[in-house]
């Protein structure tokens, strides 16, 4: 195996790599969700602290890690017989992003069930991490039926394989570690609050920091083996203080007035549920035998706080991360007179962002910046500000609201989510076909009926059926993909008037929120003066697009068959990168084309590209007032899509109620 970054080597992010030692030496705490820009180094720390997990004792043989004390008596490879343990280090699995249900919680032939009445179980990932650590880099692109099962298994401590009937059940407690980037998209608030603690990580600003970055990231590029030789010590010592720390949890004390703290703190940040309650209170006991103490203390309670509570805040995707600390330490305050005073912390101790024993910034063989390098690429550059000559300033969106459902039509074959039908693996039933490779999910009537016409031929005696491989039906099911909603944004001044753009990017960020909540990639396109320009290129991360909306300058003439082409241009090579991945274009503008020679006929021309291309396509109708020139309109119809106005596109609205009523009676009397 190669020779792994050290831990204790990791520059700065004492945030980072506390949270990971609290999981460390408390897996109950729940796990880490890592966050960050890229090029961080949260996959180095990650991938580091695996060395530091004291060996485990497995019993022989056991493909589940059984410990020979406490075997599982319902393991598959059980019952487990008193012998000689064996040791071995804890591993460290890593689940990929495109992994199938069948490669994390492992698979069942059923072919052997049902041909021979044989169960046979292959282990998957979650059985491989039992007693180690499950990472899951990239997490937020991983599909939602993966994390529910991956996180159903952490929060029970065992794992669930049933398929017709038959059924497995093993243990699986593991150190659930998650990274992401959250410009590629965020997590569903449902399934952050399943990560016990969350931490956000950036690079240094400073020169100096970097420097030292890059100093020790090519020494160790250099000699893998002699840079480790270098912090084998500072490991050594971290690894024992994990073992000191496990042996002291059990006599940590949670007295009263600190779970009171905790309350007080939940309450006042008005946290859902009860689990950050739960999180908080292992969190604090793990900091407390951490520091080497049995009592837990208000800056433990502090510290808790800090990593359990700013995920659980968040109600959607544009809610900014975080905790306001002047209303925790207020919190606190309340508690400080009500029980003994908190002793000064000691040098041992870990405060906020000390890590308590993790060698801050100057310890070691070398100076300590403020993060790790790696060889992600640098960050994007924000999008540029203020308006020029010309424009008007940005204005605020209206309040978003709840959206008309916006579907591409047909079925399509792209990455799980809610908006548009597709063939899928999870959904209900509609048929069956012959299986192609291994079978997954078994059409049980099918496989009968594929069967019963050869009985006689086969010999059956008695009311056995006899089955074949050839009559084994593999399930076909219909479920929602996700799609990439491309949003082209009129930003020309026939749009300016101050009270309609805010509406106007209100029901754009309408719209985003819907994408989110329905799983799709976005990306946003704007046209205003001579030309139109990628505001944010196709990703998972709406929060991004609602942050280039919100700067959005405005003014100039309209250049609506530049806008389309642009989009052409968009959609084109995101076919070439993700072909099952159907398109929706949304065109939000009055429909007017300016600017050029004929630039209704251009805008005409451009928009008959899409329709060719069969580009499922909406238009937002923003136009106003008592006349109405009905452009927008004209575009739909040569885009071969539909056209709304900013009024029908709220899911609640009359107007748009009665035009779907008038339309279904059009339907019938034209049947």
């Amino acid at each position: 195996m190669s020779t792994r970054y050290p831990f204790t080597a990791v520059v700065g992010m004492d945030d980072l790599r506390l949270a990971l030692l609290l999981n460390a030496v408390s897996p109950a705490v729940g796990g880490v969700l890592v966050r960050g820009e890229k090029g961080t180094a949260k996959s180095t720390a990650v991938r580091a602290l695996a060395d530091l997990l004291p060996e485990v004792p497995v019993v022989a043989g056991c493909r589940f890690s059984c410990d020979p004390a406490t075997p599982d008596p319902a393991c598959p490879d059980g019952p487990h017989e008193a012998g000689a343990p064996a040791a071995r280090a804890a591993r460290m699995v890593e689940l990929p992003v495109g992994a199938s249900e069948d490669r994390l919680v492992g698979a069942l032939d059923i072919e052997r069930a049902l041909a021979e009445g044989v169960k046979a179980f292959e282990p998957g990932l979650l059985a491989d991490a039992h007693r180690g650590i499950l990472y899951v880099d990239e997490v937020n692109l991983l599909h939602d039926h993966l994390i529910d099962l991956l996180l159903d298994a952490a929060a029970m401590g065992s794992s669930y394989v049933e398929r017709e009937g038959v059924s497995v059940r093993h243990a699986a407690r593991f150190l659930l570690v998650g990274t992401m980037n959250p410009e590629e998209g965020e997590l569903r608030p449902q399934l952050l609050d399943r990560f016990g603690l969350t931490v956000e990580v950036a690079a240094s600003r400073e020169p100096e920091q970097r420097v030292e970055v890059v100093r020790r990231r090519l020494a160790y590029d250099d000699d893998p083996a002699a840079f480790a030789a270098r912090w084998a010590d500072e490991e050594r010592t971290l690894r024992d203080r994990i073992v000191a720390a496990r042996a002291l949890l059990p006599a940590v004390v949670l007295g009263d007035t600190a779970l009171l703290r905790i309350a007080a703190t939940c309450a006042a940040f008005e946290v859902d549920g009860m689990r950050a309650d739960i999180v908080m209170a292992r969190t604090a006991t793990a900091l407390a035998a951490w520091d080497g103490r049995t009592d837990v203390t208000a800056e433990d309670v502090r510290q808790a706080a800090l990593l359990a509570l700013p995920h659980r805040r968040r109600r959607n995707p544009f809610d900014a991360p975080g905790l306001d600390e002047d209303k925790l330490d207020e919190t606190l305050d309340r508690f400080r007179d009500t029980d003994d005073d908190d002793p000064d912390p000691g040098p041992g101790d870990g405060g906020p962002g000390g890590g308590g024993g993790v060698p801050p910034q100057g310890e070691g063989p070398e100076a300590a910046p403020e993060s790790t390098g790696t060889d992600e690429g640098p960050a994007p550059a924000p999008a540029p500000g203020g308006p020029g000559a010309g424009e008007r300033a940005a204005v605020k969106a209206a309040e978003p609201f709840r959206t008309k459902m916006l579907s591409v039509p047909g079925l399509g074959e792209g990455a799980a989510g809610r908006r548009s039908r597709a063939r899928t693996e999870h959904g209900r039933t509609t048929g069956a076909v012959r299986p192609r490779g291994a079978l997954t999910k078994l059409h049980l009537s099918a496989t009968v009926r594929a069967a019963a016409p050869h009985q006689k031929a086969r010999g059956r005696t008695g009311a056995g059926l006899v089955v074949r491989r050839d009559d084994l039906r593999q399930a076909t099911r219909e479920g929602r993909e996700g799609n990439l909603v491309l949003f082209a944004v009129d930003a020309s001044g026939s749009m300016a008037a101050r009270q309609r753009m805010s509406a106007v990017k209100g029901a754009v960020l309408s719209l985003l929120l819907d994408a989110y909540q329905r799983r799709d990639k976005v990306g946003l396109i704007t046209f205003r003066g001579r030309d139109a320009e990628v505001a944010l290129p196709p990703t998972s991360s709406v929060d991004a697009a609602a942050a280039r909306l919100e700067q959005l300058p405005t003014g100039g003439r309209t250049p609506l068959s530049a806008g389309l082409l642009k989009a052409h241009d968009v959609l084109r090579v995101e076919r070439l990168r993700d072909p099952s991945r159907r398109p929706l274009l949304v065109v939000v503008t009055d429909g007017r084309a300016t600017g050029g020679q004929d630039p209704v006929a251009l805008a005409a021309r451009a928009a008959r590209l899409h329709a060719a291309e069969g580009t499922a396509a909406v238009v937002v109708d923003c136009e106003t007032g008592p006349v109405r020139l009905g452009l927008a309109g004209d575009l739909a119809r040569e885009l071969g899509g539909s056209a709304v106005t900013l009024d029908e596109l709220r899911a609640d609205s009359i107007a748009g109620l009665v035009r779907d009523v008038q339309a279904g009676h059009a339907t019938r009397r034209a049947a």
